[in-house]
């Protein structure tokens, strides 16, 4: 089981710490809802490890078929509702780098996309817009 601390600093700013390695976060509310926005806000940091896991589990995959997949970057935005207040749709769109990837490593690349922790954990009613440029 990991651990982390947080701490509120004011003004709607939180730091988080991960117990483990000690590495620290900083969260800022956004300007659209009374904060600085001077850092990522609680739900910048869902979308982030929306994206951030789907990567690491291509890369999980990528190494295993010694397929090499360094450069891979994504692109993720956010889109928020506000009557509740919460994140309605997460785009991420990933852009592989260059390679001649056989339409069965493109179908695993696709369906791992799909199926990472952080996108089995988000309810069902947020949009998960997944797109993967080759």
């Amino acid at each position: 089981m990991e651990t982390y601390s947080l701490t509120y600093l004011g003004n709607l700013r939180v730091k988080s710490v991960h117990n483990r390695s000690g590495n620290e976060i900083i969260t800022d509310a956004p300007v659209d809802n009374e904060g600085k926005g001077e850092a990522f806000s609680p739900t910048d940091l869902v979308c982030a490890s929306f994206g951030s896991c789907m990567i690491t589990v291509l890369g999980i995959i990528a190494n295993r078929s010694n397929i090499n997949i360094e450069g891979l970057t994504a692109h993720v935005s956010k889109t928020m509702e506000s009557n509740p207040r919460r994140i309605k749709e997460i785009t991420v769109e990933l852009n592989f780098p260059a390679n001649n990837y056989s339409k069965k490593e493109k179908d695993i690349f696709e369906r791992a996309a799909h199926y990472c922790p952080v996108a089995l954990s988000l309810h069902e009613d947020i949009i998960k817009t997944i797109k993967l440029n080759f």
